[in-house]
C-alpha cells in the first residue's frame, strides 16, 4: 500500500509543479484541477476566492459531517525562480538519484500531493474526518488562509487538530515564529546636489532611520533569551531592501525601506517597533515643516502570527502518536499558517515531507523517501480516523 499511495503522490507532484503558481501569478489554473481530481472521486470542493477573484482556496471534507476532524493544511504558492542557477526545468518535475526536483516540490506541494493521493483512503469508513485546506499567498504573507479559516470556524463542524505540512522531515514542529513585514517610504524634493538647500534629499532623510532599525536589531540579540527553543534566539529584525535616489548628483526624491521583524510566542512585533514608529513620525513632522510634499510614512505589509508550543497539545500528541516520533519539541524561525489556525483555536502543529533546507532554493528537491514517510503517515491517519 505505502508503494502504491507513493507512486500516486508522485505522479500527482509532478502535476501540480507543472503549475506556475509563483504568488505574483493566479493560482486558478491548478484549484481547476484539483477541483476536477476530487470531483472524479466524488469529493467536492468549495473555493473560496481572493477578493479580486484571481486566485482560490480550496477546502473539501472527507468523512462524516462530525467534530473532531483533522485539518490537512497546505499552500498551493510558490516563490520565484527568477535568476537562480536551475539544473533542471522549475516547473517540471525531474527524478534524479531518488530525489524529485522542481519548484515546489519541498514547499510545500509535496504534502499536497500525499493528501490528494490519501483520498481514495479517507472516502471510506471514516469515523472522524479529513478536511483537506489548500491556501494561496502563503509564502507573501499568508493572506489566502485566514478566509478559509474562517469559513472552516463558521461552516464546520469543530476539528479537533491542524498539521500544516510545511517541509520539517516528517517529524513534529511545535512552534514557530512570527513573521511581519513594513514598509517606510521616505519623501523628499529633487535638485541639483551642489545647491541642497533648494531641495531636500529623501536618501540623507532615512539614513538617521536605517541606523536606527540597525540598532534595535543588535539590541533585540542582546536581549534574547538563552533558554529559547529557537535558532537564532529572541524576536530578529533585517532589513531587506533599501531603494532610493537616481544619481549622484541629484537629490533623492524617494527612499523606500523594507524590513521584517520574526517575533517569537509571546513578543509583538508592533510593540517592538512602538520607538521607531515615533521616530518616523518626528521624522515626518519635520520634513513637512520645512516642505509639505515631503514627509514619511510607515506601512505594515504583513503580519503573520507566531505559532506557540502548547502544552499537552492535542495536534501534538496526535501526530506523534502516527509518526513515532520522540524526540525534543522543535521550534522553528520560520512562519507558516500554523499560527493562524491556532489563533482560531485549533491545536496545531507542522509536519509534512522534505527539508526546509530545500526551500526557496535553485534546484529545490523532495526525496523520494520522505513522500514514502509520507504515505506511511496517510495510511496511518486513515487507519486512526477509522477507529475514531
Amino acid at each position: 500500500m505505502p508503494t502504491a499511495l507513493t507512486d500516486r503522490a508522485i505522479a500527482i507532484l509532478g502535476t501540480l509543479v507543472g503549475f506556475d503558481t509563483t504568488s505574483r501569478l493566479s493560482n486558478l489554473a491548478l484549484i481547476d484541477w484539483v477541483e476536477a481530481y476530487l470531483a472524479d472521486l466524488g469529493v467536492a470542493g468549495r473555493r473560496i476566492a481572493s477578493p479580486d477573484g484571481t486566485k482560490a482556496n480550496l477546502l473539501a471534507s472527507l468523512g462524516p459531517a462530525a467534530p473532531g476532524g483533522v485539518i490537512l493544511s497546505g499552500h498551493t504558492d510558490v516563490v520565484p525562480v527568477d535568476g537562480q542557477p536551475w539544473t533542471s526545468d522549475p516547473f517540471v518535475l525531474t527524478e534524479r538519484d531518488g530525489r524529485l526536483y522542481g519548484r515546489g516540490s519541498a514547499d510545500m506541494k509535496g504534502f499536497i500531493a500525499l493528501a490528494l493521493a490519501a483520498v481514495p483512503l479517507f472516502r471510506e469508513g471514516l469515523k472522524r474526518p479529513v478536511h483537506l485546506a489548500f491556501s494561496y499567498d502563503e509564502e507573501v504573507g499568508c493572506f489566502g488562509a485566514p478566509d478559509m479559516i474562517a469559513v472552516i470556524a463558521r461552516d464546520l463542524p469543530r476539528p479537533a487538530l491542524a498539521i500544516v505540512g510545511e517541509p520539517s522531515l516528517m517529524r513534529v514542529v511545535s512552534g514557530h515564529k512570527g513573521a511581519a513585514f513594513f514598509r517606510v517610504v521616505v519623501t523628499g524634493r529633487e535638485a541639483h546636489s551642489s545647491q541642497p538647500h533648494l531641495g531636500t534629499s529623501a536618501n540623507m532623510a532615512a539614513a538617521g532611520l536605517i541606523t536606527a532599525l540597525a540598532a534595535l536589531s543588535d539590541d533585540l540579540a542582546a536581549r534574547a533569551d538563552p533558554a529559547s527553543p529557537f535558532e537564532p534566539k529572541g524576536t530578529s529584525l533585517t532589513i531587506g531592501r533599501i531603494d532610493g535616489g537616481t544619481a549622484t548628483n541629484i537629490l533623492a526624491r524617494r527612499c523606500e525601506i523594507v524590513f521584517d521583524v520574526r517575533a517569537e510566542p509571546g513578543d509583538d512585533a508592533l510593540a517592538v517597533l512602538t520607538p521607531f514608529r515615533a521616530l518616523v513620525a518626528g521624522l515626518d513632522a519635520r520634513l513637512k515643516a520645512r516642505d509639505p510634499d515631503c514627509g514619511a510614512t510607515f506601512e505594515i505589509l504583513a503580519d503573520v502570527p507566531p505559532m506557540a508550543p502548547e502544552t499537552d497539545g492535542a495536534a501534538e500528541a496526535f501526530v506523534r502518536g502516527l509518526t513515532g516520533d520522540n524526540g525534543p519539541l522543535r521550534a522553528v524561525p520560520y512562519a507558516s499558517e500554523g499560527g493562524q489556525f491556532q489563533g482560531a483555536g485549533v491545536s496545531t502543529v507542522i509536519c509534512g515531507p522534505g527539508s526546509i533546507d530545500q526551500a526557496h532554493q535553485p534546484d529545490e528537491y523532495l526525496d523520494v523517501d520522505q513522500l514514502r514517510q509520507g504515505a506511511a503517515f496517510m495510511i496511518r491517519l486513515a487507519e486512526t480516523l477509522r477507529a475514531g
